[in-house]
């Protein structure tokens, strides 16, 4: 019998083990990074603001003037299926849009590609793992390469394009902090690799709004602290000020805020979680109940 515990895939309509799952290696998806896809978490058997990453995937693939032909309630019921096959109440679903393979080999036109979706879903991922989350995240501003701009690669359609983060990561990790956080040419901080980076000072929060993806996490967060009555401002967030800050903290739909304790060799909220981040961290988790954002897995009938 096939094994679903450690995920599954959905693939031209099927549904396979995720240790099964392949795509064609000259799929433009590997050979040129041409590719589009979203990350929707489950919790405790519900998808958490379903048609907001939904959204954003149809406006990133329209973006990239992909035409893979699976309209949007079909890609629905595959994420459900597929999340129900594997009977994970946790998990990490994500969808994706690749150029595909040449119809015509060696092309170099992208109109000649066969598009295709295609989606998979594993246990639950914490982007910052829980043991560093817990103590509070050490992030490390990497100085040999800078966020690619949007002029170049368009950092609110999702991507694979970790070329910078990968680099930033080998900084970080080399010199012992947790993850890497980018700035722009121009000093100002943008994103880190799977997450978005707040600041807070006295009654406000500010984000990055240039260079970084607008992260469903992130606009849950701003519509937390909006509704706490602090104010929110998303605008360029310079490396200075944020070394000025009361409080970091970071957002991902793989763990939610996460305190940072350490920017470079800054050391904030004396190591510890700040009372604004615990805050929003914890209604954060309880809004992931939210009848408005709670999708309930759709169970399949046993055959």
């Amino acid at each position: 019998m096939a094994d679903f515990s450690k995920g599954a895939a959905w693939i031209k309509g099927e549904i396979i083990p995720i240790s099964e799952a392949t795509i064609n290696v000259t799929d433009w998806g590997f050979t040129h990074s041409d590719a589009t896809y979203d990350v929707a978490p489950v919790w405790d058997g519900a998808f958490f603001r379903l048609d907001a990453y939904l959204d954003r995937f149809e406006a990133s693939c329209a973006s990239l003037r992909f035409d893979h032909g699976v309209d949007r309630e079909t890609l629905r019921a595959a994420l459900h299926a597929m999340v129900a096959k594997t009977g994970l109440s946790r998990a990490y679903v994500a969808m994706v849009a690749s150029r595909g393979v040449p119809l015509i080999p060696g092309t170099r036109d992208p109109r000649q590609c066969g598009n295709h979706c295609f989606a998979w879903c594993v246990p639950y991922v914490h982007v910052i793992p829980e043991d560093v989350a817990a103590r509070g995240a050490r992030l490390w501003i990497a100085k040999g390469v800078h966020r690619i701009p949007d002029t170049s690669v368009a950092a609110t359609v999702k991507n694979y394009h970790w070329g910078d983060f990968t680099m930033g990561l080998f900084e970080a990790k080399d010199r012992d902090y947790d993850t890497t956080i980018l700035a722009d040419q121009n000093g100002n901080l943008t994103e880190g690799p799977g997450f978005n980076i707040f600041a807070v000072r006295g009654n406000t929060v500010v984000t990055p709004e240039r260079h970084c993806l607008h992260g469903i996490t992130r606009r849950t967060v701003m519509e937390i602290a909006e509704e706490n009555g602090f104010t929110v401002e998303a605008r360029d967030l310079p490396v200075t000020e944020a070394m000025e800050a009361d409080e970091l903290f970071t957002a991902t739909p793989g763990g939610g805020p996460v305190p940072v304790v350490m920017l470079d060799d800054r050391t904030f909220s004396n190591g510890a979680e700040g009372q604004v981040t615990r805050h929003l961290r914890e209604t954060y988790w309880q809004w992931l109940k939210r009848p408005d954002f709670y999708e309930p897995v759709r169970l399949q009938p046993t055959p």
